[in-house]
């Protein structure tokens, strides 16, 4: 008799289960991920290890931008079934949407040998490589190079200043005698902030299904990365060879005929791009438009000798200049401008040149209304972006784009993104504007109870930051996505 009640309390626990799991799946399909979220959940508290109800509330935490608790249930999942198909992709999907492109790559490469059939794997395979060469690169794209301002942050972010970059670039003017690094310690000093980058290459290069991979075009990663690594090491031997003279000592040297020496030139550099990006920050475009232009026809004069950074400063003024045409009203010309940035810092190799340039033309064709434009260029900027604030930006427009394009799935999907990354800095600015964005996309996907969600969370972010404009208007949105909910 005691076996039999046993046997049924087990029958109505597993009956339970299922129904749950049911719910689950349906309200998931529904876009009601809130209420999938608990379903699964529920289901989870009397049977943790479900594979299926962790896959599912992996799917929910996926769409709502909960990236880290996605990639939780998916290895919980996995722990059960190491071969389960979609606990793999959506641990691949959590890691690629992480920014851990070369981990995602593995798991997208594990699910595809168990499942090939599944086109998502192969899918995955392609935008992580591509992801991953992108922000690796080859040797060649490991010149140092301008750091582009921040301008495309809209009026209220602050514009990175240009100043200091020439001083790192320009070729120092006494020598040591050569010798071999002798240390760790002595390599981390020379490189400065690209040990980092030197460190996690060759972290890499451990990862054995990585370095397996090839890119679309050929090449192996793991040549990729070696020849990146071996690029750096040259780099460390190149600069333990000369001595820094600092901006301070240059100061103290007697004064030489204008421009004739290499701390000459810098002075000139650093002073005329300060002035440059100074009159465009205060609102002068025609003054900045003018120094500009002068300081570009004096630069071409230049031989690589006489500035070693010559195509770097180029790439940098044509994108100054196109800001201030664009700031003047001469859209075509100021296109011009950023086209020609982008071409030479392709030509050249200087990602973070072609970064900007990228997202200086996606914002003059979002600012015009052509955002398929947009779209194209910010999209392909994407894998170039590593900074926090910069991504959570890009990834929100390139998202209001697609909202103007009625494509609102792919709005969502951005807005995702942008949320995700919103969240990990803590910044309720950009959290507000995200939330905004994914109950607009929610509401046009007919998703009501989603879309409430997402704008009480923006709310609740307006009434943080004070803002009585956002209230209103967060308040008449979210008043008409409760109208369409059932009573």
């Amino acid at each position: 008799m005691a076996k039999k009640t046993e046997n049924t309390e087990d029958e109505i626990l597993k009956n339970r289960v299922l129904t749950l799991r049911a719910e689950g799946e349906w309200k998931l399909r529904k876009g009601n991920y809130k209420h999938a979220l608990s379903s699964f959940s529920a289901a989870l508290d009397l049977t943790p290890k479900d594979k299926k109800c962790l896959v599912g509330r992996a799917k929910c935490f996926m769409r709502i931008g909960q990236f880290k608790n996605a990639l939780i249930d998916a290895e919980a999942s996995i722990k059960e079934d190491a071969s389960f198909p979609e606990a793999l992709y959506l641990k691949a999907e959590a890691l690629y949407y992480m920014g851990e492109f070369e981990f995602a790559l593995v798991f997208y490469h594990r699910g595809q040998k168990i499942r090939p059939q599944i086109e998502g794997f192969k899918l995955g395979i392609q935008k992580a490589e591509e992801a991953i060469t992108n922000s690796v690169g080859n040797s060649s794209s490991l010149k140092l190079e301008i750091r582009g301002d921040l301008s495309f942050l809209k009026e209220e972010e602050e514009r990175e200043q240009p100043i200091a970059v020439i001083q790192n670039l320009t070729k120092k003017e006494k020598h040591h005698t050569p010798e071999t690094l002798k240390n760790e310690k002595t390599t981390k000093q020379l490189l400065g902030e690209f040990y980092l980058h030197k460190k996690f290459l060759e972290k890499l290069l451990k990862d054995q299904d990585l370095v397996k991979g090839v890119t679309k075009s050929g090449e192996r990663v793991e040549d990729i990365i070696q020849s990146s690594i071996t690029s750096l090491n040259n780099c460390a031997d190149f600069w333990s060879q000369e001595m820094p003279v600092s901006l301070k000592d240059r100061k103290q040297q007697p004064k030489q005929q204008k421009y004739s020496s290499p701390s000459d030139r810098v002075h000139f550099l650093l002073r005329s791009l300060d002035e440059i990006d100074g009159e465009l920050t205060s609102g002068n475009a025609k003054g900045s438009l003018r120094k500009g232009e002068e300081l570009m026809r004096i630069i071409q004069g230049w031989s690589k000798k006489d500035c070693p950074v010559k195509e770097e400063i180029m790439c940098f003024l044509h994108g100054c200049i196109g800001n201030a045409l664009f700031d003047l009203g001469d859209v075509d010309k100021a296109l011009q401008h950023h086209h020609k940035d982008l071409e030479l810092a392709k030509q050249c190799k200087f990602p973070k040149a072609t970064a900007r340039a990228l997202a200086n033309i996606g914002c003059t064709y979002a600012e015009t209304g052509q955002f398929a434009k947009a779209i194209e260029f910010w999209e392909e900027k994407i894998p170039f972006v590593h900074e926090g604030l910069e991504k959570t930006w890009l990834l929100h427009e390139i998202g209001c784009c697609y909202l103007e394009l009625s494509h609102p799935e792919k709005a969502r999907d951005f807005g995702l993104r942008s949320v995700a990354v919103a969240e990990e800095l803590s910044d309720n600015k950009w959290q507000f504007r995200a939330s905004v964005l994914l109950g607009q996309s929610e509401l046009n996907l007919g998703n009501f109870e989603s879309s409430v969600s997402h704008f009480e969370k923006a709310l609740s972010l307006a009434k943080l930051q004070n803002d009585s404009t956002a209230l209103s208007a967060i308040q008449e949105a979210l008043d008409e996505a409760k109208q369409h909910l059932p009573h």
